[in-house]
């Protein structure tokens, strides 16, 4: 009975903090996903997840929460992927490729020297998890789900490291709303490129969260087409699986599936379909719920302060050699703002960001930022993990 009553907890939890952004201002600000992490992290200091379980019924609850990390994140992927529009990317300008390029340089340089210098505390698979920093300040929550299923990261790690994420990120982005992006105007004082795209309403809405609507009869079939193409891509990632390794590779699996959506996206049709975007947030809202649940005090006072040190540091050095970058390049301060959150804080946080700024010319610039990063984060993760094992 109590096993049943966690899953379904599992299941109508992502629908009840969908409910609550759509009713509550403060929930939207403080983020869906914090949310997830916070309420997770509730069952397990309940002791709803943790406590009074014998053998067999440990076994079989961490056996459903396997199966759902397992499936939520494959699913989530595509549906999030397929209504990015990449093609955005190659419209651009000159800067905003330098932007982009100094921005994934730096996480790229920060999370290897913190990897040297972090590396020998009692943290286990510091590759790993430094494949997990690379993959949460290219592309967000969902890289950083993709790349703790395929490298298999131990849940109660991958909730402090998102945990700490949120403590760095949280107070970034109030400096940058409350006025901090006037400071980066100073430090980054270049003159704007004429001819920046002013963007549709399609481009303001690609990539941010808006659950309204999505049960209507005409949208709830064409969002249901866009789950079946991921349970699709999912089956063929499985399928592609077996065949190669002869078993169910997670890291695999997460590689088709990204793959997949990013090809599909370039189809007009495909890429229209409504809602695909909140739909895959809500499987990624169930699998930080999961994963959360899995809280274990133990690790986080064993290895809690290094990883906190490790996640402060990572984000301190790449936003110092993102700065540096774009004086050498002479990017200008609010384009600088926008890619920098983008990587760090994904593609929804970039909206209302440039709505403070008042600069809605590098709105487009910003989501094409945040988009590559979503689309590439997982690959560079995983070829980090596979560096840092070399090394």
């Amino acid at each position: 009975m109590r096993i049943a009553a966690i899953v379904i907890l599992y299941l109508l939890v992502p629908f009840c903090i969908v409910y609550a952004f759509r009713k509550w201002t403060f929930v939207q600000k403080v983020g869906s996903v914090v949310v997830a992490y916070a309420i997770g992290i509730l069952f397990s200091l309940s002791g709803l997840t943790t406590n009074n379980l014998d053998v067999e019924q440990a076994s079989q609850l961490a056996n459903l929460q396997k199966w759902f990390m397992n499936l939520t994140v494959p699913l989530a992927i595509p549906l999030m992927l397929l209504s990015s529009d990449f093609r955005l990317w190659a419209k651009t300008l000159p800067k905003t490729v330098f932007a982009l390029v100094g921005g994934l340089l730096s996480v790229l340089l920060a999370v290897i020297i913190g990897f040297f210098v972090f590396r020998g505390s009692t943290v286990e698979n510091f590759e790993n998890l430094s494949a997990m920093m690379v993959g949460i300040y290219t592309g967000g929550t969902m890289n950083f789900a993709a790349l703790g299923a395929a490298l298999q990261v131990d849940s109660t790690v991958m909730t402090c490291l998102m945990t700490f994420e949120m403590l760095g990120t949280f107070p970034l982005l109030l400096f940058v709303v409350c006025g901090g992006y006037r400071m980066y105007r100073k430090l980054l004082p270049f003159p704007e490129e004429d001819g920046q795209e002013s963007p549709s309403k399609r481009i303001q809405d690609n990539g941010v969260e808006c659950y309204d609507n999505m049960l209507h009869r005409r949208i709830f079939p064409l969002t249901m087409q866009g789950l079946l193409l991921s349970i699709s891509f999912l089956a063929l990632g499985a399928g592609l699986s077996l065949l190669i390794t002869g078993k169910l590779h997670e890291m695999v699996v997460i590689l088709t599936v990204t793959t997949l959506a990013i090809i599909a996206s370039f189809n007009d049709k495909i890429r229209r379909l409504p809602k695909t975007f909140e739909l895959g947030m809500i499987f990624i809202l169930q699998f930080s719920v999961v994963v959360a649940s899995q809280f274990n005090f133990y690790i986080l006072a064993t290895s809690g302060l290094t990883l906190l040190y490790y996640v402060l540091f990572v984000m301190v050095v790449s936003m110092t050699l993102h700065i540096l970058f774009c004086r050498l390049f002479k990017v200008y301060g609010d384009l600088f703002v926008v890619a920098n959150i983008g990587l760090l804080c994904s593609p929804p946080f970039i909206p209302p960001v440039v709505g403070v700024m008042g600069n809605k010319k590098v709105l487009v610039s910003g989501l094409a930022i945040g988009l590559v990063g979503y689309a590439i984060g997982t690959y560079l993760g995983i070829a980090m993990s596979y560096i840092l094992h070399f090394l």
